[in-house]
């Protein structure tokens, strides 16, 4: 080509053409030297499958739902659990013990408990994460507020109110493990009577109210978080969505309504102090059981 191109140089007509065409030669020659431009970057070196799975939105979405099926079954079986209350503080006793001795002897004592409370407090945690990160994602994806007002004809008040609902449950929780199972915020705790721990912590006032107004948040939580998580899992069609509310609503209303009924009849004096039982608890420590 270079050839070529010099054979004509003794023509002025073809001078600036001539040059041109040099040009061309040349750069087709270096490109055939250049090294190989980098048009993606490096290749990201992948993780285990299920870290990047969890690494999308999708994923994440995922882990919410099944964490909150986790939480739901538990918050279901600690109501169910509770309203032992009502066939009298033996009962109830004799259920937080048995707690303790699940599958005994095959496992050791509270070695069950013990898991399912590690298992419920991974589930707490990944439910959190993953909440906060899709929180983040949300607001990167759209870092400007709205320049008007936000029509909420789609969203009801508790979608509007997850967020602190959420946080509301999460404080109400450490309280909850602080009065009822630590015993630490609740000056007549005794460790196996469950029943009069209830009724000594409710009998205050201000923490019957406490807990009323806590159970209401759950509740607003429950009924967004039962509704949306089977969107999450991909199951959403019109022809069931109404039985998803209908579900939603009456999950959340069975739970309000049997956590409600504790702090609410204690208050009524319907469920009161047994001293009875308090005493032959006491007596089992003193023997050393």
């Amino acid at each position: 080509m270079a050839a070529i191109a010099n054979s004509y140089d003794q023509f002025p007509l073809f001078s600036t053409a001539t040059a041109n065409f040099r040009n061309v030669v040349a750069t087709q020659q270096d490109l055939t030297t250049a090294p190989t431009p980098v048009v993606n970057g490096e290749v990201r070196r992948r993780k285990w499958w299920p870290l990047e799975f969890y690494r999308s939105a999708v994923g994440k979405k995922w882990i919410m739902a099944v964490t909150g099926i986790v939480l739901l079954g538990f918050v279901l079986v600690h109501m169910i659990g509770n309203l032992k209350a009502y066939l009298g503080p033996a009962a109830m006793n004799d259920y937080g013990e048995g707690l303790r001795d699940l599958f005994e002897p095959i496992f050791p004592r509270s070695f069950i408990l013990w898991t399912v409370r590690i298992v419920l407090i991974s589930a707490f945690a990944l439910h959190i994460h993953a909440a906060y990160v899709l929180t983040r994602m949300n607001h990167r994806a759209r870092p400007d507020k709205y320049a008007s007002p936000r029509d909420y004809a789609a969203a009801n008040f508790a979608s509007r109110t997850m967020r602190w609902s959420g946080i509301i449950v999460l404080l109400f929780l450490a309280w909850h493990l602080a009065d009822l199972t630590a015993g630490s915020v609740n000056p007549h705790y005794v460790r196996g009577d469950p029943y009069n721990n209830l009724v000594h912590s409710f009998e205050r006032p201000a923490i019957a109210i406490l807990y009323v107004i806590a159970n209401l948040a759950l509740g607003l939580h429950i009924f967004h978080g039962a509704w949306s998580m089977f969107q999450s899992l991909g199951a959403n069609s019109p022809r069931f969505n109404k039985w998803r509310r209908y579900f939603a609503s009456g999950f959340a209303a069975a739970i309000v309504i049997g956590n409600l009924s504790f702090p609410i009849l204690v208050q009524a004096k319907v469920l009161s102090y047994d001293q009875h039982a308090r005493d032959e608890v006491v007596a089992l420590h003193k023997a050393g059981k």
